[in-house]
């Protein structure tokens, strides 16, 4: 039997495509090998790769002077990645620390340039910088943020500004999940795991004038340019994942595109978060303007009750509601392929839990 899989990744994938996966596994295209078989240079799964390119270009309306690179090493192979393209070790790069991925970001860059922190959000990280409060360095490399910190459930409301130096996003837990305007950004990355497909793969789109400058020593897979030249074919890429990715794409597509996912991922979050602060056993930490519509932290009043809340929710088919370790608590993560239905159901589970032992 199927569960609701809330967890922040990997994640639940939609049903459709893994159906579709299922029904060619074995038998691909009708080659008799399975798609984890083909050679990525052969004709049909080079046709795979290209209508991926293509549909997810579509889907974010990608401008025509940006490179779509399908890589390996997910995205924190690009923590190192980024600064290895985009700036030299005498560079100054400003990060916003908004939680525990900006700090590993952070972490990592540090070993390769000069790092300042241009905000941070401080505390237990349940709220963002305004743009008032940035403090941005004339003339940095780049500025790097996380649009939705999965671990905090916390999400920028905005894009911030920076004068004309690259902005940087790690869009891992919210690409796709809504229209997003590519043309403010010099680069954005995204892990698959969450809302593109199965771990091991992902995602960079960098504008065109930002590639071909990756510092003396930088390895071939992590050069932009190198990988651009080579349609992401340098090395042989993570076939079953880009494959499975095309599947997804294709289903976002076919249900609407990204301006009906957001009607439904604001829909679903709107409805957990009324559930939450509609009582008074539930709690959710994040100030209400930072709040993510992909991760939703909660607490319980009596947290002694966290196993009996857990326990019986696999018994109900809602799984993976742990919250993350550093933090504790409940986390429901509700990304495109949770439908509706699951948010219900945990609504409902969450109700007459609180009835029973609140």
């Amino acid at each position: 039997m199927r569960v609701f899989n809330f967890a922040a990744g990997p994640a639940t994938l939609p049903l459709e495509v893994l159906e579709q996966v299922r029904a060619e596994l074995l038998d691909w295209n009708g080659c008799g090998m399975s798609v984890m078989e083909v050679s990525h240079r052969g004709k049909a799964f080079v046709a795979v790769a290209e209508r991926a390119m293509a549909d997810l270009r579509e889907l974010l309306a990608v401008p025509t002077n940006y490179k779509i690179l399908f890589l390996q090493g997910g995205a924190s192979g690009q923590f190192a990645g980024i600064p290895l393209n985009l700036a030299t070790a005498e560079s100054t790069v400003d990060y916003l620390n908004t939680g525990q991925w900006s700090k590993k970001a952070i972490a990592e860059a540090k070993r390769y340039c000069k790092v300042s922190i241009a905000a941070d959000a401080g505390g237990k990280y349940c709220s963002v910088p305004p743009q008032s409060a940035l403090q941005l360095t004339p003339g940095a490399a780049y500025v790097h943020y996380t649009p939705n910190e999965t671990i905090g459930g916390v999400e920028f409301n905005y894009v911030p500004q920076t004068g004309g130096v690259p902005l940087v996003g790690d869009f891992s837990s919210t690409i796709l999940s809504r229209p997003l305007e590519v043309s403010r950004f010099g680069l954005i990355y995204a892990g698959a795991q969450k809302n593109i497909g199965p771990s091991g793969l992902v995602v960079v789109i960098v504008r065109e004038d930002l590639i071909g400058k990756a510092r003396p020593g930088t390895p071939a897979i992590f050069d932009y340019k190198a990988m651009a030249d080579d349609q992401s074919m340098l090395n042989t890429p993570p076939t079953f994942a880009w494959y499975v990715a095309a599947l997804v794409f294709a289903w976002l597509k076919k249900q609407g595109g990204l301006a009906t996912m957001a009607e439904r991922n604001r829909a679903k979050a709107e409805k957990l978060y009324a559930c939450i602060d509609g009582s008074g056993f539930y709690a959710n930490p994040v100030a209400k303007d930072a709040r993510s519509w992909m991760n939703v932290p909660f607490t319980l009043a009596d947290p002694a009750l966290e196993k009996a809340f857990l326990t019986g929710a696999a018994q109900s088919g809602l799984v993976n509601l742990e919250g993350h370790r550093s933090v504790g608590g409940m986390r429901a993560s509700i990304y495109n392929a949770m439908p509706a239905a699951g948010v219900d159901a945990l609504i409902a589970y969450m109700r007459e839990f609180e009835r029973t032992k609140g």
